[in-house]
């Protein structure tokens, strides 16, 4: 049925599939691979449930697997692959697909390939797929970290994303831990427990990120303050090494990230400083310094999304996974790098975060210009000017990621300083 729907409307629409290259390929590298709590009502569903053996998932990627981010990804749609029982003929790899026109002529030959479903993984290619999902009403866009869906209305465009805050936030406890234990050893005091973190941008996503990093080395190190370089690029080792050995040499103690390569990681290996990674351990290349690290496995929404289309069922139009739906997780503790107790003390927190009865942005943790927030509007319907729109604070803490699943924790809190803003 929706390839017949497919054939018919690329007749009708000639002049889209031209601009999408009429079915060529694009420069993009193609390759074909080896249940969740949406935070909105879901969309109707508008196709009849597809078969298996005719059921296509195309995914876009901004890098390849030299890009921690982007590997997760990959991993995820293998493990997605095999849970789902689909054979490499039902998977298409696009990689290195820039945030540009690339990406709308990628979700166009994936369309022409068949593809019930298209996802991408980076944050500047929604409006791209958006784009794309107005033309192809019978395809299913799913794109990560985006912050339209919600607002769009569209049957067949979804963003998702996961409270990865609450993993940064244990890797945080674990960072805080290692600094505990260096002071009891002598080898800084209390009132020099400085940590920095290498950030991309200075988006909301990082500033979560950061901040939810920073409260969890705070629960358990009350002294510990953080910097933070921002390098302007999800992926630039050198600059991303450079960010790192810039912190370092202002005497941070420990170095954490939301940037996609090796660099930081291997700068710290080098200094012999204790490091936080993200998207996947990097104990191989980094056996005496990494300590853990956080990630959004994305397997569980991709056999969600699968499922959903396979079965004639709606796809929420902004989807959240957690802890519980298996969608934040760490990897394991390096114990070489790590102090003594922190896989225990990582378990008890995290059970305390599924249990409400720890939130990571309580607001009686932290401060703003001194002052404790009762109240924040936050802009999670998200126009051009950035407008503040939503209050997100209740109960006592600031409620990220339950009124849209993008982050949209964009405060400044005291102890953190940042070096310098890219945009």
């Amino acid at each position: 049925m929706r390839k017949l729907l497919a054939i018919v409307l690329a007749a009708v629409m000639m002049l889209a599939l031209v601009a999408c290259g009429s079915g060529n390929t694009p420069v993009a590298t193609d390759d074909v691979a080896g249940t969740s709590a949406p935070v909105s009502e879901q969309t109707e569903a508008t196709d009849a449930p597809v078969a298996d053996s005719d059921f296509k998932i195309g995914f876009i990627f901004l890098h390849d697997e030299n890009s921690t981010y982007d590997l997760n990804f990959i991993n995820a749609a293998k493990e997605a692959q095999a849970a789902l029982g689909l054979s490499d003929e039902q998977i298409i790899f696009k990689t290195n697909v820039p945030e540009s026109n690339e990406c709308y002529e990628a979700a166009c030959d994936l369309v022409d390939r068949g593809c019930d479903i298209v996802f991408a993984d980076s944050f500047g290619h929604e409006s791209y797929m958006l784009q794309a999902a107005k033309e192809f009403p019978e395809v299913q866009f799913c794109h990560a970290t985006g912050t339209m869906a919600h607002t769009e209305g569209l049957a067949n465009f979804h963003n998702a994303f996961a409270s990865i805050y609450e993993g940064r936030f244990l890797a945080g406890v674990a960072a805080g831990m290692k600094l505990n234990e260096m002071i009891e050893a002598g080898k800084f005091t209390a009132d020099e427990a400085k940590m920095g973190y290498v950030g991309a941008y200075t988006y909301a996503e990082v500033i979560s990120g950061y901040t939810s990093f920073y409260l969890g080395a705070k629960s358990v190190c009350p002294t510990v303050t953080m910097e933070v370089q921002f390098t302007g690029s999800w992926y630039d080792e050198t600059a991303e090494k450079e960010a790192a050995t810039t912190l370092i040499n202002r005497g941070c103690k420990l170095i954490s990230q939301h940037a996609d390569s090796m660099g930081a990681p291997t700068a710290c290996e080098t200094a012999g400083v204790p490091n936080v990674s993200y998207n996947g351990s990097t104990v191989d290349a980094c056996p005496n310094t990494f300590i853990v690290s956080s990630r959004i496995n994305w397997a569980p929404y991709f056999e969600y999304i699968a499922n959903c289309v396979k079965n004639g069922e709606a796809i929420a139009a902004d989807w959240t996974g957690d802890i519980q739906t298996g969608s934040v997780v760490l990897t394991a503790v390096n114990e070489k790098a790590a102090a003594a107790g922190t896989q225990a003390a990582i378990d008890e927190v995290s059970k305390k975060l599924q249990s409400g009865e720890v939130h990571v942005f309580d607001a009686a943790t932290f401060t703003v210009g001194g002052e404790t927030l009762a109240s924040y509007l936050a802009d999670v319907d998200t126009d051009a000017n950035y407008t503040p729109d939503t209050e997100v604070i209740s109960d006592g803490y600031f409620h990220e990621s339950e009124m849209r699943s993008a982050p949209y924790f964009d405060l400044r809190i005291d102890g953190i300083t940042t070096l310098n803003e890219q945009y």
